[in-house]
């Protein structure tokens, strides 16, 4: 059984002030056509809402971001989501390489030939979304992912939305023994050049190092003790890389297709295990699970997302905010941003009780149109138009039950309150303490 989670009791019922819940619907039913330029100013003037959060170290203007994927390779894309308000992006994963061009993970580049968006059954009966296709990585040139970062960099400059690579570097196989740094050295080096050059001065660059999901059925992680060892030795090695130079590192965590109780052992590794210089800058938490046997294209083994993602990924974070509140494993203060099939403000919300202050979507801006309410626009702004002002799970209105429930100040920000719920002191987690139980 999966641990009882604390949404079973703060987020059960939505307790928010009439007056509240009729600006939230006069302003869901006013924003169909749109939403208000400076919508963060708008939020903080209407709600006494702060929107602005943090991310790999950057300051972002509000908590949703995009993540990895099809849906950041091109300049158009970056250029829309920062028009449209976005809170940052992460483009498509890079395949580290060599200065000689060789990529020890060459089977992760491969190029979408079609890609589908369905709904999925989670195992609890509960509905979503799941987007399958057979590509992975960015399957273009190294040269051409440079020219698309610096350009990413530059048409988001004037928003100030962040632009940050992912990257897919070397991971040895059992008894492989010896990692390949030349591939870590040549691409991250690279990436800071360009960094440096087109990015915001003075600010270390975020990175974030891709356990992509179709990792899980690979051979390469059918150890548990190879896959710990990852953990603990990837961002040293990417430091390594780039020293002098200062670098952000965050580790997209994925799900292994092991129990439970070693998703929560992983993420113990890298709070408890990483020597000095090893322990990564912020968690990106959980990439999509495995199906080894579900087919696509005629390709065995794919990755999905929907209501199991998402239940399995609060669970583990549960479990762990449970664990430290009674002592028995040390805080975990890392800053994580979450990713699991986020499809409404509520789910944001449940995530951010469990300590995350960003949050990564990628199915959700994907959706036929006929699944927002929002009558123009793309789909990134009418997916922000049903996460922020949907009146009974829209994030706003979450926030605000949430700051009535635990006396939060109206001058906090999403990582302050991120903040707040990872400290035993503040008992959020009082009430899941005596019903947790074991992960599956």
């Amino acid at each position: 059984m999966r641990s009882s989670l604390v949404s079973s009791c703060v987020l059960k019922e939505l307790e928010i002030d009439s007056s509240s819940r009729s600006a939230l619907a006069s302003d869901y039913e006013r924003f169909k056509d749109g939403l208000p330029r400076g919508l963060e100013d708008y939020v903080r003037e209407r709600y006494g809402i702060r929107l602005s959060s943090e991310y790999g170290g950057l300051r972002v203007r509000n908590p949703f971001g995009k993540a990895s994927g099809q849906l950041s390779l091109n300049v158009s894309q970056v250029r829309r989501d920062a028009e449209d308000g976005l809170g940052y992006v992460v483009l498509k994963t890079i395949i580290a390489e060599d200065a000689l061009g060789a990529q020890s993970m060459s089977e992760w580049a491969i190029h979408e030939t079609r890609m589908i968006v369905e709904r999925i059954k989670g195992a609890n009966n509960s509905e979503g979304w799941t987007v399958t296709w057979k590509g992975r990585g960015w399957y273009d040139t190294f040269e051409k992912y440079l020219e698309f970062f610096s350009e990413a960099l530059e048409v988001a400059r004037d928003s100030g939305m962040p632009v940050v690579p992912s990257c897919k570097y070397h991971l040895p196989r059992p008894g492989e023994g010896e990692w390949k740094l030349g591939e870590y050295q040549y691409t991250t080096r690279r990436l800071l050049e360009v960094w440096q050059q087109h990015g915001p001065q003075g600010l270390a660059m975020p990175i974030e190092k891709d356990f992509s999901p179709t990792l899980a059925g690979s051979d390469r992680a059918a150890q548990t003790h190879i896959i710990l060892q990852w953990l603990m030795c990837v961002t040293g090695l990417i430091r390594q890389a780039a020293s002098p130079i200062p670098i952000k590192v965050g580790l997209k965590v994925f799900n292994a297709v092991f129990e439970d109780a070693f998703q929560l052992e992983m993420l113990r590794a890298i709070n408890e295990n990483c020597q000095d210089g090893e322990a990564p800058d912020f968690l990106v938490y959980g990439n999509r699970l495995f199906d080894p046997y579900r087919e696509f294209d005629g390709v065995s083994g794919i990755a999905y997302g929907g209501p199991d993602l998402s239940e399995r990924n609060l669970a583990v974070l549960g479990r762990m905010r449970t664990l430290e509140h009674v002592g028995q494993i040390p805080i975990c203060v890392l800053p994580i941003s979450a990713t699991g099939n986020i499809v409404s403000g509520r789910m944001a919300a449940e995530y951010l009780l469990r300590g995350a202050s960003s949050f990564q979507i990628h199915t959700y801006f994907q959706l036929p149109s006929s699944e927002y309410e929002m009558r123009t626009g793309s789909k990134t702004a009418r997916a922000l138009h049903e996460l922020y002002f949907h009146p009974e799970e829209g994030l706003l209105a979450w926030l605000l039950h949430l700051r009535q429930a635990f006396d939060w100040p109206s001058t906090w920000n999403i990582k302050q309150m991120a903040e707040f719920c990872i400290d035993p002191a503040n008992h959020v987690w009082d009430s899941a303490v005596a019903p947790a139980r074991a992960l599956k």
